[in-house]
């Protein structure tokens, strides 16, 4: 059975199920879900192995990083809406090390390219619950898919995927943006929890390692 956004607001509300949600997915979400945004982009470098026992993934480089108003009151981010849009994020680019409050910033993805993504929002799935995630279909109407798939229950963190455009012309994203819809899943009857090493959102190894 999928969960509705009444009972799935209730659980953020008294679980905390989802952190870090828009504005728009704590008031008014669509369908049976919410959509949740890019926070941290990142290049893929280098070869990975996955084996019977050890695995290793490439190596990353971080290209632009949402930094959440850690320290801000609710009276500031109100203020900080203007028309009812939100303003409540500013983007730290690693290379230029620049902090913008007042403008929203836009990455190229290159043609053909893959890269690694993050999300603002972090999941505290319980053990009755699986997370199943999408994206949204602007993306790939634009030649640009992000891959989807399921979070187990017991994860705690961010999500960490790929995003790859297919096309032979740049596309341009907002950092911040609704990139994905994620929709919760009962499981009926006992399950294990995730114990897997990527708990925490880790988003990639160091060293070859020894998988649980």
């Amino acid at each position: 059975m999928i969960l509705g956004v009444n009972q799935l607001l209730k659980l953020v509300k008294e679980k905390k199920l989802v952190e870090n949600l828009s504005e728009r997915e704590l008031k008014n979400p669509e369908g049976a879900g919410f959509d949740i945004r890019i926070g941290e982009l990142y290049e893929v470098e280098g070869k990975g192995f996955l084996g019977v026992e050890e695995r290793e993934t490439p190596k990353i480089k971080l290209i632009a990083k949402v930094d959440e108003l850690r320290s801000s009151s609710p009276t500031e981010r109100a203020k900080a809406s203007e028309g009812g849009k939100e303003n409540e994020v500013f983007f730290d680019f690693a290379d230029a090390r620049v902090v913008n409050k007042k403008k929203t910033k836009k990455v190229w993805l290159e043609p053909k390219t893959y890269y690694m993504m993050k999300t603002i929002e972090k999941l505290n799935l319980p053990e009755n619950l699986l997370a199943f995630f999408t994206p949204r279909s602007t993306l790939f109407r634009s030649g640009v898919y992000i891959f989807g798939g399921q979070t187990a229950p017991g994860y705690k963190g961010g999500l960490t995927t790929g995003i790859y455009n297919f096309r032979d012309e740049k596309f341009g994203l907002e950092m911040g943006s609704r990139v994905m819809h994620i929709m919760f899943f009962e499981v009926k009857g006992k399950s294990n929890l995730y114990r897997g090493q990527w708990q925490g959102g880790r988003v990639t190894t160091k060293k070859k390692e020894k998988q649980v």
